[in-house]
């Protein structure tokens, strides 16, 4: 029998969430066969079967944290499993699973319930169910278990509440009318309806780090506007072109993305972090594009910017925010970063503030193209596809007059494309 373990995830990841397992107990399973989905701050994980076999046992349920090198499973070799029961007997395993617990369940379990915090009771239990119970205020020893062995689980304390105090407890429910919460007169006793959904761990890091990127830095946003005119007149003419010669669509990504990277040269503050009382400047240019996937937006990283072509970007990104939608990134998509683009003009925003990707000091917020008017000269208007753009920066190292200086030289790249062979 082997053991399933949670593999190493990179060096900034140290736990996850069980997501869903795609077997079930019992189940036969080749080598290399997809096991779980494990869930991390940042991407969904597959882990596989290392041999064929039977799954012999689930330890560690789904929504269930769990840490690096810990056991989640057992997978018993060969075809027969561990149970004794043949794997051509379908309707015997589920027979033998529901008379009985979980073959041989309280032997191997034992010593992986010793292992949390002992403080909190000597009754068996998860980690998140003792956490969550530690939470609460919960004694463990009170709380019910729907186990067939008497472990412990997170939804468990979480029903807690719901269960009798007391041995009076029965005839309080078929009382239900009690005095101590009486209508008021013309009032309705007609619950709203309502659903309660569990956060992913992934949107719960993102509200994390939204929140500490608001607490510690010293964020602020300043914006300008750009006439989209020469760029679309040269996507008119080169699209075809363009997308016979390199099989890629010629977007607004990389214009700003090569815009971005001729200002970022020229004001390099804006280009670095905060390291304690040291501020790192970077020489290179991996951009950040946010991508907005099912779970909450993600960042993948185009890497050396600077060095690519129009094509070499477009293709970068159309290839990272596929991968981002498929929840196939990768790690290595997705760390580092020198600057961030976000652009919400795609879902109809007209302006917004964006908030830093810490941590780095610089996000550019890209909007709708709209048509406005706009003085050509002293007697002249013009109908314009403009664009607001947005730069929010850390205060603490950017100044105010840099960041404008920045965001103009944006504008005025963009409003000459041209100009970004030279600059880019």
């Amino acid at each position: 029998m082997s053991e399933i373990k949670v593999p190493a995830m990179g060096e900034s990841i140290t736990e996850g969430t069980v997501s869903r397992w795609m077997v079930k107990e019992g189940d036969t399973v080749n080598q290399g066969d997809v096991l779980l989905e494990l869930e991390t701050d940042k991407v969904n994980i597959e882990i596989s079967a290392e041999e064929s076999g039977v799954l012999e046992k689930i330890i560690r349920q789904e929504g269930e944290t769990v840490e690096i090198g810990e056991t989640i499973g057992t997978l018993s070799a060969g075809s027969g499993g561990g149970s004794g029961v043949p794997a051509s007997e379908p309707a015997a395993v589920e027979e033998k699973k529901a008379a009985t617990p979980a073959p041989e369940a309280p032997t191997p379990q034992a010593p992986v319930a010793a292992a949390p915090e002992s403080s909190d009771s000597a009754k068996t239990a998860s980690p998140s169910a003792r956490k969550l119970a530690r939470e609460r205020g919960i004694e463990l020893d009170q709380v019910q278990s729907k186990d067939p062995i008497g472990r412990v689980y997170q939804d468990d304390v979480k029903s807690h509440n719901n269960q009798a105090p007391a041995p009076a407890a029965p005839p309080a429910n078929k009382a239900p009318a009690a005095p101590t919460s009486a209508p008021a007169a013309g009032s309705s006793t007609y619950t709203k309806p309502v659903e309660r959904q569990r956060m992913s761990r992934r949107r719960a890091t993102i509200a994390k780090r939204l929140v500490e990127a608001q607490q510690t830095a010293a964020m602020l946003t300043t914006f300008n506007e750009v006439d989209m005119t020469a760029i679309m007149d040269v996507r008119k003419r080169r699209k075809d072109k363009f997308k016979e010669k390199h099989e890629i669509n010629l977007g607004f990504m990389s214009f700003f993305t090569k815009a971005v990277v001729g200002a970022l040269k020229k004001f390099p503050t804006i280009n670095a972090e905060i390291d304690g009382e040291d501020v790192v400047l970077k020489k290179y240019y991996d951009i950040g594009i946010a991508v907005s996937a099912k779970e909450g937006l993600v960042v993948p990283v185009v890497r050396d910017a600077d060095r690519l072509g129009f094509a070499e970007i477009e293709k970068s990104i159309a290839d990272l925010a596929s991968k981002a939608r498929s929840n196939t990134l990768a790690l290595s998509d997705l760390q580092g970063g020198t600057f961030t683009i976000t652009n919400g003009g795609t879902f109809g925003s007209l302006l917004s503030t964006p908030i830093l990707n810490t941590p780095q000091v610089g996000i550019l917020g890209m909007h709708k193209i709209q048509l406005r008017p706009v003085a050509i000269d002293a007697e002249r208007m013009e109908n314009r596809p403009m664009m607001y753009i947005a730069l929010s920066y850390d205060h603490r190292i950017i100044d105010g007059s840099e960041a404008v200086r920045f965001l103009v030289t944006v504008k005025e790249l963009l409003e000459d494309p041209e100009s970004l062979l030279i600059e880019g």
